[in-house]
């Protein structure tokens, strides 16, 4: 059946440096440019703090003087608009990475969602071990391709399809990442959805009782959602 028709402010804590060599990573990706047997030359050179709730990493338009990667938990990227509106560029998990671009300041604010830890690179350091170690530089380069490669995809998701194939294409992105099993957490509110996909908080509420009702997720316990028809959810992402 087509898709269509079946859907009618705490302060940070610190850790000692020797911890963040000792944190596994996950499996590469184009975000995550170490996979867990690598070495990891950033760890030797990152601080490791911990984030509570809410609590501000960055802000937009301060010295971008580090680089930040995730070990756990989920941060949201933001930008205010003029008008006072938040648009939410992107949701980090453990791995990715943040703050690459070589920009004199942060182009956006990093905020955590739920508790986090996070390595800090600073800049200067990380600009002189890029220069003793070219493969590295070639990593990272990958990495910031991939970045320009979401928001293309992100300006597609929010300037094509409708609330509905916008909100498809999200849980299916995230199970992309999550990896095995049907089930994918979501720790963001959906106001943080709402934003991250240009839409209002009540659309999003009742894109998710749309797809519930058509069989085609199940919302778990824990802020969690399982994906009962990934094809047909697939299917209705297509459309555009």
């Amino acid at each position: 059946m087509h898709a269509h028709t079946a859907i009618a402010a705490q302060p940070t804590r610190v850790l000692p440096g020797p911890q963040a060599t000792a944190m596994p990573m996950p499996r590469m990706t184009p975000s995550r440019p170490f996979a867990a047997n690598d070495a990891d030359p950033l760890a030797a050179i990152a601080q490791l703090r911990v984030f509570d709730r809410e609590q501000a990493i960055f802000a937009e338009g301060e010295t971008a003087d580090a680089v930040f990667r995730v070990v756990d938990g989920m941060i949201r990227l933001y930008k205010l608009l003029p008008d006072g509106r938040r648009q939410i560029i992107g949701f980090l998990q453990a791995g990715d990475m943040v703050g690459l671009a070589f920009a004199d300041r942060y182009l956006y604010s990093a905020e955590a969602i739920t508790a986090s830890t996070v390595q800090r690179v600073p800049r200067s350091q990380l600009d002189a071990l890029l220069d003793s170690q070219p493969s590295l530089a070639r990593r990272l380069l990958s990495v910031t391709t991939s970045e320009l490669v979401a928001a293309q995809d992100q300006m597609l998701l929010l300037g094509r399809k409708s609330a509905l194939e916008k909100l498809a294409s999200f849980l299916l992105a995230l199970s992309r990442r999550a990896g095995a099993g049907r089930a994918i957490a979501l720790p963001m509110s959906r106001c943080d959805i709402a934003d991250h996909l240009g839409l209002t908080t009540e659309t999003v509420s009742r894109g998710f009782t749309k797809l519930k009702t058509s069989r085609l997720i199940r919302i778990l316990d824990g802020g969690r959602v399982e994906l009962l028809d990934a094809g047909a959810l697939a299917e209705l992402a297509d459309c555009t």
